[in-house]
């Protein structure tokens, strides 16, 4: 059962004037992360100033804005919590993540930059607790379809505060699947273009919003080659919260305490989890490759 009350993101306000609960709860943090994006004015899709950083991926002014700004409102509600942003430098990164026993909030301020720098409508702004044993609560939020995404764990995940539970019992051969063929080993990747095991498929630049669209049915399967913490910290509870599942390509936990990139599989449901994962063991052992 929700937490909060079913609400539209237009009614989550947060207020720093207000006395914050000690430990974080979903109303609250997604009041902060969409006051923000709104303060921002990240819904609008335009952007002037960009550049591109070491691995060729490109940042934006409104990056580093929602990233401060996220952290000023964070610090000031929880000031016991360490901040982890995307667009830190590696080591102020690697000193927050060693804070994992006091709960460090990790934050990707516009997950899916590429797309908003040149207008394409689908980016997110993603916010997870993270302890030593993984993620505690979880926040995502599209602006440009008002769709805020949260859950807490152990007590389910809520889309606008109405309950999300994943699409169950679909047959893999009709699932729709989000494939990043980009980061899959070449040889999988050609196997899943020439004879995929499921129905259609796409992918659309934002990790934390595909997360999430597979947490609320509109995808069913999924398959990363790399994402960071800040990539699924968020979006990896929302989807387990939802009843979904995901590990990575060798069937190990997407944990929370690196920043190595990890690989991801990930289904609606256990039952078609296990047909996904073995189609791609299968098929990665007749590529030369071990899970």
């Amino acid at each position: 059962m929700a937490h909060f009350a079913m609400r539209r993101p237009s009614q989550w306000r947060y207020h720093s004037g207000l006395m914050s609960t000690p430990t974080p709860r979903a109303e609250q943090l997604s009041s902060i992360v969409i006051d923000v994006a709104r303060e921002v004015g990240i819904h609008q899709v335009c952007e002037v100033g960009m550049e591109r950083k070491d691995d060729g991926s490109l940042v934006t002014e409104s990056d580093f804005e929602m990233q401060r700004k996220l952290r000023d409102a964070l610090k000031a509600a929880w000031p016991q919590h360490d901040v982890l942003g995307e667009e830190m430098e590696f080591e102020e990164q690697a000193r927050a993540i060693k804070q994992l026993s006091d709960g460090v909030f990790c934050v990707d301020p516009v997950d899916g930059t590429t797309n908003y720098a040149n207008g394409f409508p689908f980016f997110g702004v993603s916010v997870g607790l993270i302890d030593q044993t993984g993620a505690q609560l979880g926040v995502v939020y599209d602006p440009t379809r008002a769709e805020c995404f949260a859950a807490e764990r152990g007590h389910g995940a809520w889309i606008n505060g109405m309950p999300l539970n994943t699409t169950g019992g679909m047959e893999i051969r009709r699932a729709t699947a989000c494939v990043d063929y980009k980061r899959v080993y070449r040889r999988l990747s050609e196997r899943l273009v020439a004879s995929p095991p499921f129905g259609p498929t796409r992918h659309l630049g934002s990790s934390t919003l595909e997360w999430c669209w597979l947490a609320c049915g509109r995808f069913h399967l999924y398959i990363h080659g790399g994402q960071k913490l800040w990539d699924y910290a968020a979006g990896a509870l929302i989807l387990s919260e939802a009843g979904g599942i995901a590990r990575t390509l060798d069937g190990s936990e997407l944990r929370c305490n690196t920043l190595t990139k990890r690989s991801v599989v990930a289904a609606a449901d256990e039952t078609l989890y296990e047909e996904w994962s073995a189609w791609i063991n299968q098929n990665m052992q007749d590529t030369g490759h071990r899970r």
